[in-house]
């Protein structure tokens, strides 16, 4: 199964956090599932990063890198991502999570995410 990670689950597993659940370390090192990560968590890093965000400590580069070098498929934004973001509801205001939900949602890839507020989108997601 295809699995885009949300920008959080992405950092925790480059840390190799003890913030990841069990459940979303086994869904990532299931060698069944194709792990994803979208252009979007690396923009919002970078610009998070750059606003001095304590919860973003990680380099996008030296992130991009690691997930390819381990296989991760790269998620580029497309048109219909952008009109996708369009038809979500008001429920998140951050532009990066509804961008990352709308993907999830044209992509039919499950979103996993630790985001409780993310989970309310009706969009395929698996809250770890």
């Amino acid at each position: 199964m295809r699995l885009l990670l949300d920008t959080h689950v992405l950092v925790w597993v480059a840390e190799e956090s003890a913030r990841l659940s069990a459940e979303a370390k086994a869904l990532i090192e299931d060698p069944e599932n194709t792990l994803v990560f979208s252009v979007v968590s690396l923009w919002e890093i970078a610009v998070k990063r750059g606003g001095k965000d304590a919860s973003f400590r990680t380099d996008p580069h030296v992130l991009r890198r690691h997930l390819i070098d381990h296989g991760y498929e790269e998620l580029t934004i497309t048109g219909a991502h952008a009109l996708g973001v369009d038809l979500l509801p008001a429920i998140h205001k951050d532009p990066f999570d509804r961008m990352l939900a709308a993907q999830a949602t044209v992509e039919g890839i499950p979103l996993v995410t630790v985001d409780r507020m993310l989970a309310r989108y009706p969009c395929p997601l698996r809250l770890v």
